[in-house]
């Protein structure tokens, strides 16, 4: 007999439990809910992953719904200091980045955004084995296999077997992306996001809306692609729920890291304008995420794009990431956190246990200590393309999509695709694996070409 099929990120029992979590952090008053949740029998932690092993009852389900909808409607105190809206969320910022100027268009462009795109894959590909692990089996695993501190792509050769059985890699990325048997970039919603932030901006040109991305999901994003944030806006959509309001409907994972991972093109097609590509990816979030989860898309869109314009100081274009975000909220307190600790540690270990230390509380998949450890790792490494990589990915929380970030952002301070090594780039052969339409088996030399199509657009 078949399995009953639980379709996760979407059942309301198993969103309850971080939805819970999510108003704490945005300063909801739960206690009614808690309790009532709790005397239900209903689980008091929500689980890593995205569904629990054991339907609901349907009472259980029922009151689920209910008190979504209630969580839904409770007042946020911490609206002030972190707004979702555009224009509130500059006026709370007062080192906003200024317009760039003529030559914003600095030379070898081209080499740098096929570094990036590149750098984006093998970080991401780097990070996909261990994702969803624990640090100390990371450790393990890459100890035991003679590969820590990390210099390379994870293996199994070697591995003591009772090791691979108490830490098994991730069951959608053992198979090709592991040393042993990578080839070519397989495919990954990191690499996804941006093959469709790319074609939203072909088709609709960078002054694109938040429903013109609705639409083109619709269109080319298969569901089962879809997680998280991503999955409940999509299935919102569906129901005919309209734009921002896909972000806040039963969606507790509005501040989780999927507004981040899409925010690469944007700054790769707004090179030395930091506050463009931020209000581009801003227009980008809101479909799936507000408050923190929004800032950690316009950071990231923002350092990109400043290294886009041919900065090679990786602390300045830190700098101008942290310049989009309120300089109050969470994510900008973390992000400093993590550069004071990297600027302050010799050793990146010790880091990472003061990462985790303080923002263990957090989801894996939150956005808050994940922006942390990539700019702690951007900031330990110089922008160095290997040391911030193998740092990004050895601090464990969203491995490949860290990785990757790191890896975007390291490629375009490195200039070139032959500055990345190729012990990173040969394995990937050019070639992307992808869902998106049009897109599979496309190399990252014709990605970097689009790119720079849209970038010299004026």
């Amino acid at each position: 007999m078949n399995a009953p099929l639980r379709v996760t990120w979407t059942q309301p029992e198993d969103l309850i439990g971080h939805e819970l979590r999510q108003c704490d952090e945005e300063g909801r008053d739960t206690t009614e809910a808690r309790a009532r949740w709790l005397a239900a029998g209903g689980p008091e932690t929500p689980g890593r992953g995205g569904a629990s092993p054991v339907p609901a009852s349907p009472r259980l389900r029922e009151l689920a719904e209910e008190l979504l909808d209630q969580l839904d409607a409770l007042p946020r105190s911490t609206e002030t200091r972190e707004p979702t809206g555009f224009t509130a969320i500059r006026a709370a910022c007062p080192l906003w980045p200024a317009p760039p100027g003529p030559d914003r268009l600095a030379p070898g462009l081209g080499d740098r955004l096929h570094a990036a795109w590149l750098g984006r894959a093998a970080g991401c590909l780097l990070g996909k084995p261990v994702e969803k692990l624990e640090l100390a089996a990371i450790r393990e695993l890459a100890r035991a296999t003679g590969n820590w501190p990390l210099t390379g792509y994870f293996t199994a050769r070697g591995l003591p077997p009772e090791l691979a059985r108490a830490h098994p890699w991730n069951r959608r990325s053992a198979e090709n992306s592991l040393a042993e048997n990578i080839d070519g970039m397989p495919p990954d919603d990191d690499l996804d996001h941006s093959l469709l932030a790319l074609e939203l901006i072909r088709r609709h040109g960078r002054e694109f809306t938040t429903g013109d991305l609705a639409r083109l999901w619709l269109d080319e994003l298969p569901a089962g692609r879809t997680f998280t944030a991503e999955r409940v806006a999509y299935r919102n959509l569906l129901s005919g729920v309209e734009p921002p309001e896909t972000a806040r409907r039963r969606n507790p994972f509005r501040e989780w890291i999927g507004a981040l991972i899409r925010a690469d093109v944007h700054g790769w097609t707004r090179p030395g304008d930091p506050a463009a590509a931020a209000e581009q990816a801003h227009r980008d979030a809101v479909l799936t995420h507000t408050g923190n989860g929004v800032y950690g898309a316009m950071f990231a869109a923002a350092v990109i794009a400043e290294a886009a314009g041919g900065r090679s100081d990786v602390h300045g274009c830190l700098d101008a990431g942290l310049g989009v975000v309120p300089p109050d909220s969470r994510l900008a307190r973390a992000v400093r956190r993590g550069r004071e600790l990297a600027s302050a540690e010799a050793g990146f270990a010790t880091v990472v246990d003061r990462l985790h230390e303080e923002y263990g509380r957090y989801h894996w998949v939150h956005v808050v200590p994940n922006a942390a450890l990539v700019a702690a790792a951007l900031t330990h490494s110089g922008g160095a393309f290997a040391g911030a990589v193998t740092r990004a990915v050895s601090g464990g929380w969203d491995t490949d999509s860290n990785g990757a970030t790191a890896g975007s952002v390291a490629g375009l301070l490195a200039g070139h695709p032959d500055a990345l090594g190729e012990r990173w780039t040969a394995p990937l052969k050019n070639r992307l694996s992808t869902a998106v339409a049009g897109f599979d088996g496309v190399g990252f030399d014709t990605l970097a070409a689009l790119t720079l199509q849209e970038a010299r657009t004026v």
